[in-house]
């Protein structure tokens, strides 16, 4: 599968060496115009409707997610590129998108690329930006949702909306207030990180809850969290004080 792409990275360096490795690694990638900056590419974009943008964040003057903003449609696949860990990663994160850190590597520059040429077939590419760009528009965090991989599809998810989740080996189980319960392809760890700041508590190790929807603390052979649902979650030992400190300060 041939893949028509576009690269938007303000250095010169940094635009030649992802050409140079693109050519020489990736021949199913055809590059058709490399871009310094957000008006550049917002012409390219228009012009050549590529299948895929390599984007660096942070660009001087418009960053990419104003680049993104500003278009009316986004119906192509991105791989993020930046030179920072931090910059702009937590919602490129909550989207499912992949990103490169500066300098690139090779082996993650062909995965990168072969998992944007099996969402491209599957037709899973807007989802997840979509997603992103929800992100961005809302900061009201109630707003916000998250990209969740399920074996067949990529399910858009109200963080406010999810009870809790529960570890399955290296999959995951989300259940959502309406009693849907959805399976994801990624660790509890995965969402453990994402989701900390939304309220959600990792009380076991198979175990995270949306504090908001938990009822009550229970000492009893054991110790446990009754949630809204009635359901009744374990809490390790060495938990114990952690979620008791955030859900009644002692």
């Amino acid at each position: 599968m041939k893949i028509n792409a576009i690269i938007v990275e303000d250095e010169l360096n940094n635009r030649n060496n992802l050409s140079n490795l693109l050519k020489n690694y990736c021949p199913q990638i055809a590059v058709g115009a490399a871009c310094s900056n957000a008006k550049e590419a917002l012409k390219a974009i228009n012009e050549l409707k590529p299948q895929l943008i390599f984007l660096d964040i942070q660009m001087p003057g418009k960053n990419a997610f104003q680049l993104l903003q500003e278009l009316e449609f986004v119906n192509f696949e991105i791989i993020f590129i930046t030179a920072y860990s931090e910059y702009g990663i937590q919602a490129v994160k909550f989207s499912a998108i992949d990103y490169l850190l500066k300098p690139i590597d090779i082996e993650e520059l062909k995965t990168a690329i072969d998992k944007a040429a099996a969402r491209l077939e599957e037709k899973d590419a807007n989802r997840k930006l979509e997603n992103l760009l929800h992100y961005l528009q809302h900061s009201d965090k109630a707003e916000r949702r998250i990209a969740i991989h399920s074996l067949k599809e990529t399910r858009l998810i109200y963080i406010k909306d999810i009870l809790r989740c529960e570890s399955q080996n290296t999959y995951t189980f989300f259940y959502l207030i309406d009693g849907e319960k959805i399976l994801s392809t990624m660790p509890i760890a995965h969402y453990e990180e994402l989701l900390a700041d939304y309220g959600f508590l990792r009380c076991h190790q198979s175990h995270l809850v949306n504090k908001k929807f938990v009822k009550s603390f229970v000492n009893k052979n054991g110790y446990f969290l009754i949630l809204n649902d009635g359901s009744d979650i374990t809490v390790s030992r060495l938990r114990k004080d952690f979620i008791k400190s955030n859900l009644i300060g002692k």
